[in-house]
């Protein structure tokens, strides 16, 4: 990274949490100040509360990260809100089919991936049978295999789910038309009918999105298994027995850590790759 050493960096972290108690908005600042520390960069971010009061970023960051947060995916439709971040989404599509050198890259997390997921119409966004929580295997397609964000990751690799919206049945012409790939499903139930859900998309090559939690950190994730009502929750839909695994999980540096680690660092990279070569 020395090329990029004295580059100031500006990185935009869009938050969707409304106000809502959550671990997310703390991890993404932990991961870009050690990685700010570990490669001796100028870097710098800004949060924007998007859902609470209007705030959205301009033009003038490098990088974006959008974040998690509650409630449904489709009720926002025709909201301020929603109306400015896919302003915002138009805005850096147009900047990176420009000729410009410096592309702007952009990661969308859990709530951001679904409504992109609508935004684009790659497939049903929906709401599950019940919520899903917990530190469950991820399993990559033959694209994450070559994608440089899954770098590193093994088959399956463990990350946080939290939802209880989704995204299922992939429309291929859409995926066709945008030249979007599906680079990460939803482990197989081969006892459930239910189809498997979308759990990330490269949607272009400068925007990916994971339906997971890539910021997820075992501090935060014990925190929020704890909860007498996230306990129940997740021995309700998973069982005791796999609410124990989790919580030893929490303990195993191949597994939520290696994901915390690994996923938002290559991401990272690749939006520097951008600097150099510019």
């Amino acid at each position: 990274m020395t090329s990029t050493e004295k580059t100031p960096i500006k990185v935009a972290i869009i938050d969707l949490y409304n106000g809502h108690p959550n671990q997310g908005m703390r991890c993404f600042q932990d991961i870009l100040d050690k990685y700010r520390t570990q490669n001796q960069l100028d870097l710098s971010y800004q949060v924007f509360n998007l859902r609470g009061n209007n705030e959205i970023p301009g033009l003038g960051f490098d990088i974006y990260i959008s974040s998690g947060g509650p409630g449904s995916p489709l009720d926002s439709e025709g909201s301020v809100w929603e109306t400015l971040y896919f302003e915002l989404v138009e805005n850096i599509q147009k900047h990176n089919n420009s000729d410009h050198p410096q592309k702007k890259h952009v990661l969308f997390v859990c709530h951001s991936f679904q409504l992109m997921c609508r935004y684009y119409g790659l497939g049903k966004v929906n709401q599950r049978h019940s919520p899903s929580f917990g530190i469950l295997p991820v399993h990559q397609t033959e694209n994450a295999q070559i994608d440089p964000v899954f770098a590193g990751l093994p088959e399956p690799f463990y990350a946080v789910d939290s939802r209880s919206w989704q995204v299922i049945e992939p429309n291929a012409d859409r995926f066709e038309a945008i030249g979007a790939t599906i680079l990460a499903i939803e482990k197989e139930r081969p006892h459930l009918d239910w189809e498997r859900c979308l759990m990330s998309v490269r949607f272009n090559e400068y925007f990916i999105g994971t339906q997971f939690h890539p910021e997820a950190d075992p501090e935060g994730m014990r925190l929020r298994l704890l909860e007498p009502e996230r306990k129940k929750e997740t021995i309700a839909e998973h069982g005791e027995h796999k609410y124990d695994e989790m919580l030893e999980r929490l303990n195993d540096p191949d597994k939520l850590l290696l994901t915390q680690n690994t996923m938002i660092p290559n991401f990272l990279d690749q939006a520097l790759l951008t600097f150099q070569e510019a």
